[in-house]
């Protein structure tokens, strides 16, 4: 039986292709689904794939993979800094979630190098544009199923 992964995306990542593409590389949202919907398909999990540019929703949603999925992959974006709602959301779901980013945010500004996300997630995967994608998922099934 497919187990249910919401893999969640955060503010401007609609963007990617165009915005920054020496940062974020060339890849679009829809090439990331695509990608996810793959690793699922292989891994035998069944993928919810959202995104949005507004934090109310993204905890809408984050608390509805709380009550209907055994994982979440999130990419809180901007909000990885600034959001003790995303970190609560995420506490509550009480579900094994991973935080990705494509980019290094260490190697990046200094407020990014703080994530409210970190500490309620199971791991940290930054630095490795859409394989993090892969990554993430991989390791949530062996996680769900150990």
């Amino acid at each position: 039986m497919s187990a249910s992964i919401y893999v969640l995306n955060g503010p401007n990542l609609n963007r990617l292709g165009t915005r920054e593409p020496g940062t974020y590389g060339t890849s679009t949202l829809g090439d990331i689904e695509l990608l996810c919907r793959e690793v699922g398909e292989d891994l035998d999990l069944e993928i919810e794939f959202r995104q949005t540019n507004h934090e109310g929703t993204l905890v809408d949603w984050i608390q509805e993979a709380g009550d209907l999925a055994q994982g979440l992959v999130i990419n809180p974006a901007a909000y990885t800094h600034t959001s003790v709602a995303l970190h609560d959301a995420i506490r509550t779901a009480e579900i094994p979630t991973v935080e990705i980013h494509l980019s290094n945010v260490f190697a990046r500004e200094a407020f990014r190098h703080h994530s409210y996300v970190s500490p309620v997630a199971l791991g940290v995967i930054c630095g490795f544009g859409i394989t993090g994608y892969r990554l993430a998922l991989e390791a949530l099934s062996t996680v769900i199923r150990p």
